[in-house]
């Protein structure tokens, strides 16, 4: 994925829940920090931009209305080669404070909507949590290419309330990585 698909992610988006702002959450927020071709293959590789109406109700019902207007196999997926997946606040665990430290795509490109994408560091550590194979090769590249400090990276996992299970193994996996800088 490219910047410039973000930013048309963002401006469909915005369309569609007739909002002027929305949260992307799933790994292309990324590309609110960096573009595409500073990042590795890893980091851009998905064809799905996780993107939460900022407001909503509690049945995510704009959520749902973007999956069927511009979600997988839709028209616009088969057309721009990328889709969005409607989510809620509640997609992922997220460490505390991260509403304070998105990273805004605003710009001719977004026909001045605004994406409100997460701190790479929010990102790796919801990431983690989440577990899956996806999400460590996603991280490690992320690690493994200087774009992520693995001390800072544990200090944001550190973040998240303690009832949200995995957060110690998380920490863990940063540890046990061989990426300099890592507190052992």
């Amino acid at each position: 994925m490219r910047r410039s698909d973000l930013e048309h992610s963002i401006r469909a988006a915005t369309e569609i829940i007739r909002q002027d702002r929305v949260i992307i959450i799933g790994s292309q927020a990324v590309l609110g920090s960096w573009g595409e071709d500073e990042l590795p293959a890893t980091a851009t590789m998905s064809d799905e931009v996780d993107i939460c109406p900022l407001n909503d109700d509690d049945a995510e019902s704009l959520a749902d209305e973007l999956d069927a207007a511009i979600g997988e196999w839709s028209s616009f997926h088969t057309t721009h080669g990328f889709y969005i997946q409607g989510v809620g606040r509640n997609t992922a665990e997220l460490p505390q404070g991260w509403e304070d430290r998105l990273v805004r795509v605003r710009n001719e490109n977004t026909n001045n909507a605004t994406g409100l994408c997460l701190d790479p560091y929010d990102l790796c550590a919801a990431k983690l949590i989440a577990g899956r194979e996806k999400d460590y090769a996603f991280v490690m590249a992320l690690l493994e290419h200087d774009f992520v400090n693995p001390d800072v990276l544990i200090a944001r996992i550190e973040l998240f309330e303690p009832h949200v299970a995995r957060s110690d193994a998380a920490a863990s996996w940063v540890r046990s990585t061989d990426v300099p800088d890592a507190e052992l």
